[in-house]
């Protein structure tokens, strides 16, 4: 299709196929695509497997019921995060764990040491397929292509189905601000389910998307992004992801130092920062409260649904409430006012 393609995480990818800003704006106006196959797929079944999951992650899972989808951290002893995923659970006793590209094989390398021999823990990542099918339209998009009635999945659960006669798990998640529905298919049927999508979306204005719109729509949407947002030098309470942190389920890795954490008070806090000006904030530019370094910008863009520089990062706890930061763009000092996280949040129906 044309796409400028860059390495991440270990595969190949369409950073874009025509242009971010365009890619960008038809998610959050209409409707667009992506292939996120990169992502991984793990598999825990059999009778220990709740047991063995809820010692691997931080969040609660034991009450998901089937058909439903939860966020969570997965932690180190000392509480940094290795990565964050979705847990779908499909029956009382089977789980698929969605982890991210780049930490996938340290990602299986944790679980199965965490696990041991309470139950087998499956890589399927190569043979499954992955389609993200975003935006407005996405329920109008889809309907047409099968029999499952996508308004009655509600948000962070999923189905058993098919897309156009491919056999397909629809779940109504997404990495973008947006709804819309993640379509879980065999590698083989992955070309056929998203020739078929954009086929489906034409009159709606579809596009093609690549990383980078899905860069800036999570940033908008304030969605953290491992390796960069978080990883083992951050915990979940500094990230503001304390809500994925369930301390009173029983024991789990990292369980004893976010005690900790949550007794004595993170040492830092995310937020969220508007810059004056066009001048963009990237992955590591310095935060200052006056002359002083007080955190590093994690994420940066300009948002094309805003019309302004947006960046989050960490502050120390003590300059947390500071209304007027500012970011060290190369040379320059650039006023930054806080904002509150997320940037962007659509307007449900």
């Amino acid at each position: 299709m044309g796409a400028q393609m860059v390495e991440f995480g270990g595969w190949l990818m369409p950073l874009q196929y025509t242009s971010m800003r365009e890619e960008h704006l038809a998610v959050r106006e209409r409707v667009g695509v992506f292939d996120v196959s990169h992502m991984g797929e793990f598999q825990m079944a059999g009778p220990g497997a709740l047991a063995a999951l809820e010692r691997v992650v931080t969040n609660r899972v034991a009450d998901l019921e089937p058909g439903q989808a939860r966020y969570t951290a997965i932690c180190s002893e000392s509480g940094g995060i290795i990565d964050d995923a979705l847990v779908y659970r499909h029956a009382a006793d089977r789980f698929v764990i969605v982890v991210n590209a780049g930490p996938r094989p340290a990602d299986l390398e944790h679980f199965r040491t965490v696990v041991g021999d309470a139950c087998e823990v499956e890589d399927l990542t190569f043979g499954v397929g992955l389609v993200a099918v975003q935006g407005p339209l996405a329920l109008q998009t889809l309907q047409p292509l099968t029999s499952t009635r996508l308004a009655d999945v509600a948000y962070y659960h999923f189905v058993e189905g098919e897309i156009d006669g491919v056999p397909a798990s629809l779940s109504r998640t997404g990495y973008t601000g947006e709804d819309g529905f993640e379509l879980f298919v065999r590698s083989e049927d992955t070309a056929t389910v998203w020739d078929r999508v954009l086929e489906a979306g034409a009159g709606a204005g579809i596009r093609a998307c690549g990383l980078g719109a899905r860069d800036t729509l999570r940033l908008e949407a304030s969605m953290r992004l491992s390796g960069q947002d978080i990883d083992t030098t951050t915990d979940p309470l500094e990230a503001g992801l304390g809500w994925a942190v369930k301390l009173d389920k029983g024991d789990f890795v990292g369980r004893a130092a976010l005690l900790t954490v949550k007794q004595e008070g993170p040492r830092r806090s995310f937020i969220g920062l508007e810059l004056e000006g066009r001048a963009i904030a990237r992955h590591g530019y310095p935060i200052l409260d006056g002359a002083r370094r007080v955190g590093e910008i994690t994420s940066g863009t300009y948002s094309f649904t805003l019309g302004k520089a947006i960046a989050m990062g960490y502050v120390e706890t003590a300059s947390k409430d500071s209304g007027v930061l500012a970011a060290q763009v190369r040379d320059t000092s650039v006023a930054a006012r806080r904002t509150p996280l997320p940037f962007y949040k659509r307007a449900r129906t």
